[in-house]
């Protein structure tokens, strides 16, 4: 005996099957590697030929019909029909749409593109007219992405480095550096250079967060924090404090003054 479920094509039964497990039309389009538009003109043959203004009750009347038994995830929140070309499937997707985005669905390919790195080295140390630009670049290290690394984070110790500097602390400033940054500059250099390039700077007036933003370098990316400063000595100054998240801590990779 013929039935109305019979009308539908095995691609319009093949998409309602989608929808069973959970997917939405743009999901589909995913998982079929069509366009949404496509899948969506799919769901809407399919209801008028099945008398119905949804598409999860044209699922549900596959479902019967072929006698499967129905999943978990089918519930009555209206899917509706993706818009096409939309970026705003984030917050809506489901389970199964999240795993497709980072291509781990079964057959799916990879859809989102990393960040491109960019190719970066960051000055160890480097002040304008001093002794310091003679010294070696020191390579970005990496900032993991935990609790403890956010951006305020970064700033605070940006600004306890800086701090540090402002009372000739040499081996404790030394001590928040990286171990690239280590690796290049002794101790004893970091001191004799900075006595030379900072005292006459004089005691600092003011100094005022103005940038704290993440840089994509390889391998991880670095926190690149920016203050504007004044100086007793008459000057203003940028100073721009790049670091890394290393053992647990933000370390200073890279200093510039100017």
């Amino acid at each position: 005996m013929t039935t109305v479920l019979d009308t539908l094509t095995e691609k319009e039964k093949q998409t309602l099957r989608l929808i069973l497990r959970g997917h939405d039309a743009k999901s589909s389009a995913q998982a079929l590697g069509l366009s949404v538009h496509t899948v969506n003109e799919r769901l809407r043959d399919a209801r008028r030929k099945l008398g119905v203004t949804s598409s999860r009750e044209a699922a549900r009347r596959l479902l019967a019909e072929e006698g499967e038994e129905a999943p978990e995830s089918l519930g009555d929140k209206a899917l509706g029909d993706a818009a096409e070309g939309s970026g705003a499937a984030g917050a809506a997707a489901s389970a199964t749409q999240r795993r497709a985005w980072f291509g781990l669905g079964p057959g799916l390919a990879l859809t989102l593109a990393g960040v491109l790195a960019m190719s970066l080295i960051l000055a160890a140390l480097f002040l304008p007219a001093s002794p310091l630009s003679v010294l070696a670049p020191a390579p970005a290290v990496s900032a993991a992405a935990t609790a403890e690394a956010d951006a305020a984070a970064a700033a605070r110790a940006a600004e306890a480095f800086l701090t540090l500097i402002d009372e000739s602390r040499w081996a404790e400033s030394y001590a928040a550096t990286g171990s690239q940054f280590r690796q290049l500059n002794s101790l004893e250099r970091w001191t004799e250079v900075s006595e030379k390039v900072r005292p006459p700077l004089g005691t600092v007036l003011t100094r005022n967060l103005v940038t704290n933003e993440f840089v994509p370098a390889p391998p991880e990316g670095y926190q690149l924090v920016k203050f504007a400063s004044s100086y007793a000595d008459g000057t203003n100054q940028v100073e721009s404090v790049s670091l890394a998240w290393e053992d647990g801590a933000w370390r200073v990779v890279g200093i510039v003054i100017g």
